[in-house]
């Protein structure tokens, strides 16, 4: 096993500690472990490409370990009324589209590769940087816009990576 697939499974592993501390109210902690994992996120990719470390389980491992942790903050803090219902439902439903997409690659048997494009890693970052603002709002304080302005932008990085990925995916089949 390498070192990024640790650190991809170390993300998976907590998830659950996160989600866990998020519904008992321990936001400090909930910080903590989420920017462990986000920084887990960053090193896996950047040992993967810099150690020539990259491996198939780790190209499927990694997205849905990305998947999984901000489907878990965004569902639990837009139910904690802390960010937009209306943002979750918006990036939930952009991965159950990426991932129907690419079920339809899969069972169509068509041949593909599953490269994140600029736009998804940008989406991927400011996604962080919102959950990152939210939980440390309790300990740093940041002026309204600030949110909204994170709130604005990772919804249009949402909407136009999920639409590219919609045109990569149509352009592979046809």
């Amino acid at each position: 096993m390498t070192i990024p697939n640790v650190l991809t499974l170390i993300r998976i592993i907590l998830i659950p500690w996160f989600a866990i501390l998020l519904i008992n109210g321990s936001f400090k902690q909930a910080l903590w472990v989420f920017a462990g994992a986000a920084v887990t996120d960053g090193l896996d990719g950047l040992i993967a490409r810099w150690f020539s470390q990259k491996t198939y389980l780790g190209s499927l491992l990694d997205p849905i370990a990305d998947k999984l942790l901000l489907s878990t903050a965004f569902i639990a803090l837009a139910i904690m009324k802390e960010i937009p219902v209306w943002l979750a439902v918006i990036v939930i439903s952009r991965d159950v589209v990426i991932v129907l997409g690419v079920s339809i690659l899969f069972l169509t048997q068509v041949r593909f590769e599953m490269n994140p494009t600029i736009s998804s890693k940008m989406n991927t970052v400011f996604q962080l940087l919102l959950i990152l603002l939210v939980l440390s709002s309790g300990y740093v304080h940041f002026d309204p816009w600030v949110k909204q302005g994170l709130v604005l932008v990772t919804l249009i990085l949402t909407l136009f990576s999920g639409f590219h990925y919609i045109y990569s995916g149509l352009k592979i089949l046809t």
